[in-house]
């Protein structure tokens, strides 16, 4: 039986439990199945054959393709070769805090099945940025691997700098590049580090710390920055500003929203946290096209919030992303999805004529403007 539709059957008597309770139970039937021999082997085989390369490079770094997973899913450094094996192009570990902390209370993910989307309020639960890495260490690298870093929540807004310098520190030397989470609307305060004046100390702080440990391991990891998608024109600008001026390597937009568009009856849409999937792809691209306005290629972009297909992949990267990233189709349209947007990309790619994604993007972005 074909394996999308096998997940199509199964999806039904997962979503019977509880969403946290499905997650751990998929990723542990997961773990054991890579114990015997040869699943791993079989796994490539069925979803990641890519019919068409479709690499680029941004940050200086070479992708495989460009379709990531987005940070939350593999939050302690559990399954990078199973997820690889979908034939994602990256993977985006944490959100990751310097010292272990349980999150918050449960529930705290909930399922919106008719919107295809999702609300946490995990609160940054994890093991700890040291058992992260010694997890990694465990692990083959077969792809690009991006660490997330927060801060624990018992650390006052004031302080935060010294948790993410003490957690850019540490991963530095096992990451390829690292994304900055000051946008999660789970831990109280941390959105006010995108103020332009937290958001300026910050970054100064961390461009310096890079530089210093880049002398040091004698390599250079590039520092994204992901942003919230609940941002007006003028903190968008500000952040623009800010992420050039400092030379920030990258953007990632967008977080979840704590608005709840198109969600007026839905019966779990007063739940707090933040929300993901289908309701937040216009709000997130249209975040990243006023961010590109302002960046207009200068510090790349990696774009999330809501893709479920090649089309909405191809939008995000249109409206001004070099990489995209996905989370919650992953859950609703299950592991052929990877596969399925990276191969219609790479059509798109041969229809324009183009060698390359990055010029089938800039020639459509110039039909557009034009």
């Amino acid at each position: 039986m074909n394996t999308c539709v096998s997940y199509r059957l199964l999806r039904p008597l997962l979503f019977r439990l509880p969403a946290e309770t499905s997650h751990h139970l998929t990723f542990s039937a997961l773990r054991l199945l890579y114990r015997i021999p040869g699943a791993g082997a079989l796994t490539r085989i069925v979803f990641a054959h890519r019919p068409t390369s479709l690499p680029v490079s941004v940050m200086g770094l070479n992708f495989p393709n460009p379709v990531g997973l987005a940070a939350g899913l593999d939050k302690n450094a559990e399954y990078i070769q199973p997820l690889s094996d979908l034939g994602f192009g990256f993977l985006e570990l944490g959100t990751v805090t310097p010292r272990p902390q349980p999150g918050n209370p449960k529930p705290r993910l909930f399922r919106l099945s008719q919107q295809a989307a999702l609300i946490n309020r995990m609160g940054f639960n994890n093991v700890g940025l040291s058992q992260l890495l010694v997890n990694l260490a465990r692990e083959a690298r077969p792809c690009p691997i991006g660490i997330n870093i927060g801060k624990n929540r018992d650390t006052p807004v004031e302080r935060a700098v010294e948790d993410y310098c003490a957690a850019l520190r540490d991963a530095y030397p096992h990451a390829d590049y690292i994304a900055v989470n000051i946008s999660s609307p789970n831990t109280t305060g941390l959105r006010d580090l995108q103020n332009e004046e937290n958001l300026e100390a910050l970054l100064r702080t961390l461009k310096a710390e890079q530089a210093a440990l880049a002398e040091k391991h004698g390599r250079y990891v590039p520092i994204a920055l992901k942003i919230a998608p609940d941002l007006d024109d003028t903190q968008i600008t500000a952040i623009a500003r800010l992420v050039l001026e400092h030379k920030f390597d990258a953007v990632i937009a967008t977080n979840t929203t704590i608005t709840r568009p198109h969600l007026a009856n839905d019966p779990l849409a007063h739940q707090s946290g933040g929300l993901s999937g289908r309701p937040l792809k216009s709000l997130s691209t249209e975040i990243i096209r006023k961010l590109y306005s302002h960046l207009q290629g200068n510090v790349p972009i990696i774009g999330v919030g809501g893709i479920e297909n090649a089309d909405d992949a191809w939008n995000k990267l249109v409206a001004g992303a070099d990489l995209v990233q996905i989370y919650t189709a992953l859950i609703y349209e299950g592991p052929c999805v990877v596969q399925a947007i990276v191969r219609n990309l790479a059509e798109r790619v041969r229809v324009s004529g183009c060698a390359t994604l990055a010029e089938a993007v800039a020639q459509a972005r110039r039909q557009n403007s034009g």
